[in-house]
This record gives structure tokens, sequence and C-alpha cells, in this order.
């Protein structure tokens, strides 16, 4: 009697594991299953991680904190943050906010933040600065990518010095050819439609300047982990591109996360955008 209890309460316990609801699965590049372990392994001997993120999907949220966090175990505390959502220009008070020399209160009311900084990346800076961590604003202020989108990388010669600081220096390489660039242009109309030919160079002057930042603030022995949108570093283009024109040398993990009806496999879509591909529910609640 108590075999049979014992075999009907696993087949209870199979039953309810087969039915539970995962939130994600890691793939590599090729498709094949992976993990969270495979994935901070691979990190913690990369020069660079580029997480590239659903800017509204909790799950790539809760990734890049855990990420970091082990990151930041593995590494001895070896590890420099940086992150898109955060523009160049306000890396004092970015700075002044992780050394407690400015409040919650004020550095929200005056920094440029995102809508969701609260709940998505308020985490990440909370970590740095509880943790003693350099965190790099890596953005091109908004103001000059509109500038490109205006009037082209030619706008940007126009700029004072000062203003430099703030933006890859000069002149920018550019292939637009590139698949993500050329493939910006299809999406929108091409350049005989409503998009002039600048809006992929805007996009191209903010995958340099991060490229360039966190080429600045890479330390031998660290790894910079940077989190923007994964359109950023997808197929090994974005942010990555420009990292390799300078650098050649320096070992990059690409992460990508990407939404799918179904967590058994990865999509054929998905295939070969990263190193390591988060996929996540298509039904995943939205943090905005």
């Amino acid at each position: 009697m108590k075999r049979i209890l014992t075999l009907t309460t696993l087949f209870i316990i199979l039953v309810a594991m087969r039915g539970d609801l995962p939130a994600y699965q890691i793939f590599n590049e090729k498709g094949k299953s992976s993990d969270f372990d495979k994935l901070v392994n691979a990190a913690a001997k990369a020069d660079i991680v580029l997480f590239g993120e659903l800017h509204n999907n909790p799950i790539s949220h809760w990734l890049q904190l855990e990420l970091t966090k082990a990151l930041y175990i593995k590494k001895n505390g070896a590890i420099v943050m940086g992150a898109e959502m955060f523009e160049s220009d306000n890396s004092l008070i970015i700075n002044e906010y992780l050394s407690k020399r400015v409040n919650d209160r004020n550095f929200e009311s005056e920094a440029r933040l995102w809508p969701n900084y609260k709940t998505d990346y308020k985490p990440l800076l909370l970590f740095a600065r509880d943790s003693s961590v350099k965190f790099i604003a890596t953005n091109i202020p908004r103001r000059y990518a509109s500038l490109v989108n205006r009037e082209g990388f030619a706008g940007l010669e126009s700029l004072s010095d000062e203003a430099k600081k703030y933006i890859a220096p000069l002149p920018v390489a550019y292939d637009a050819e590139l698949p993500g660039y050329k493939g910006m242009m299809e999406m929108m109309g091409g350049a005989g439609g409503h998009v002039n030919e600048n809006l992929p160079r805007a996009q191209a002057i903010k995958d340099a300047t991060m490229a360039h930042f966190i080429l600045q603030n890479l330390k031998t022995g660290s790894t910079f982990i940077h989190f923007h949108g994964t359109y950023h570093s997808d197929n090994y283009e974005g942010i990555m591109w420009y990292l390799q024109q300078q650098r050649p040398d320096l070992k990059i993990v690409t992460i990508n996360s990407s939404e799918q009806d179904s967590l058994s496999k990865l999509d054929e879509a998905n295939k070969g955008k990263a190193d390591f591909v988060i996929a996540i529910p298509t039904t995943m609640t939205k943090t905005h």
C-alpha cells in the first residue's frame, strides 16, 4: 500500500512539474538549450558582456540584475557596469549619486531618466552603489542624436569641444550596408519613403558612442557588463561592430532577449542573433 501511495505521489509531482509555466529559456547561438550557469561562466571569461534587453520585459531586467550579482561574485568584484539608458552628460550626477552625495529625490528629478527607471534600472544602480562598482552612462545625449537625424554626421562637426566630449570621436565610421541599419531603412519605408537616410546614422552614433565609453572605461582583468536594447547588439552588429573596429582582440559575449510563443525550442528567426538567446513567452507581462 505504501509503495502504491509513493508511486502515486511521485506521479502527481511529475505531472505538476510538467505543468509548470517556464518564465524563460536560455539557448546558445545554434539553438541548443543552455542555462544560467553556463551564461555566468561565459560572461566571467569575457572582457565585455553586451546584454540586449526588451525594454518593457520584466524577465530581461530581472536576469540583468541576477547576472550582474553572479558575475560580481565570480569575478571577486572586478566588474564595471554601464547602460544605454543613461546619457553621457549625466555622468557627474550619477557619480554623485553612487557616492551618496546626492539623494534619490534630487537624482530622480534632475537626471533624464526613462519612465521605467524605478522598476527596471534603479535596482542596477543601487547594486552598483552598494557594491562600490563603477557605473558608466554610455549613451549619446539625445539632443545630439536628434541633430544627426536632421543633419547627418556633419551636424556634429559644428559642436563645441566641450560638447564633443560626450560623443564618440569624429569622424565616426559608418557602414550603411550593415543588415541592421539597412533593415531599419527598409522597415521604415526606405530612403524614398517617409524616412531620410539619417535615421540609421542616428542609430549608429548611439552605437558608436556607447562603444567609445565602454572602451574608455574597460579595465584589464575586469568584465564590463553593458545593458541596452537588444537591437543595439543583435547579429553581432551595432555596439559590437564598433568595438571590433577598434579592439578586435577583445573577448565579447552577446546576449539577445526575444519573445516566443513556445519555449520548447528556439525559433529559427532567433538563431544566430547572439551567443546566448533568452527566449521569453510572448504573454509575459510588461513593466510599462
